[in-house]
């Protein structure tokens, strides 16, 4: 069977190596990001073509796949006057791999669909590592026959593949699981540091939680930092707030809110005004460390 002609934008540390992975598996590949580096990266293993315009990948591709950084840059490229909506085919699909707001995805799937365009959004667990072998964890969600449609090839994206439901329920999924995971190392993370304040030893202080149902990977990482002073989780705080925001916005979109996330969003804003963005979420510990009421 003939493989569909992937259309990916977006090829940052995961999206290249996903398209990486596509390379590999034979597929042919249109890409389009705004580092040239990154293009040319995809143009030296060959199988594949540049495009500069949204509209035309597009129409080059049978399926287009998206690995960007916010909602707004979704519908910037979805939406432009040289955009996707312009120029995708009647049959085709589109994917978005990232994390974005549900009610964005929902209105861009809607629009799609009346031009007879599939949608699914597909948000990603695991690392670029992992995307480089395929064996991603892949959080698929939009019409079942889509799905079934794209199927093969996240399978060659991700060691498990999951439809969740209608389209959006990939992206509310993602959220939520973030806002537990980013929530959780922000509390565990300011443990330590109220610790530190208190001149309780930190890894005194893991031994005691490790050992009861406080325990978790994401309790190692904490301890990671605050401990031993090593970043390993690999997300970092302009991330998290990002998707903590998203969360509160989709909570809003359903008529409730949630203090929680608040609040973490508003911890999570000051360590970025601190100058702790790009680092990993546990790091966060610095800022609770030095905050004076």
């Amino acid at each position: 069977m003939t493989k569909p002609v992937i259309g990916f934008i977006g090829l940052g540390l995961m999206g290249g190596n996903m398209v990486e992975n596509l390379q590999k598996r034979g597929y042919q590949v249109n890409v389009m990001d705004l580092s040239q580096t990154a293009v040319d990266a995809v143009l030296a293993r060959g199988n594949a073509t540049q495009f500069t315009s949204a509209k035309e990948l597009a129409a080059a591709s049978d399926i287009v796949e998206l690995c960007l950084t916010t909602s707004a840059v979704v519908e910037k490229i979805v939406y432009g006057e040289d955009g996707l909506l312009a120029g995708m085919k009647e049959g085709s699909v589109l994917i978005d791999f990232g994390t974005s707001i549900p009610a964005s995805t929902k209105k861009i799937g809607a629009d799609l669909a009346e031009k007879g365009v599939g949608m699914i959004d597909a948000p990603l667990g695991r690392t670029p590592a992992h995307a480089k072998d395929g064996l991603l964890n892949i959080m698929a969600a939009g019409d079942k026959d889509t799905f079934e449609k794209v199927k093969p090839l996240l399978d060659e994206q991700g060691e498990n593949v999951f439809h969740l439901g209608a389209l959006g329920a990939g992206h509310t999924t993602k959220l939520i699981n973030n806002f537990m995971g980013m929530t959780t190392v922000a509390t565990m993370s300011q443990a330590f540091a109220v610790a530190k304040k208190a001149g309780v030893d930190g890894q005194q202080l893991f031994d005691i939680m490790s050992a009861g149902p406080s325990n978790s990977p994401f309790m190692q990482f904490c301890k990671f930092y605050a401990v031993d002073g090593e970043e390993k989780l690999g997300f970092s705080i302009a991330n998290a707030n990002k998707d903590l925001g998203y969360f509160v916005q989709m909570v809003e979109d359903l008529g409730s809110e949630s203090l929680i996330a608040e609040a973490t969003s508003k911890s999570l804003q000051a360590a970025v005004d601190a100058g702790l963005a790009q680092h990993d979420v546990p790091v966060i510990f610095d800022y609770f460390a030095k905050l004076e009421k």
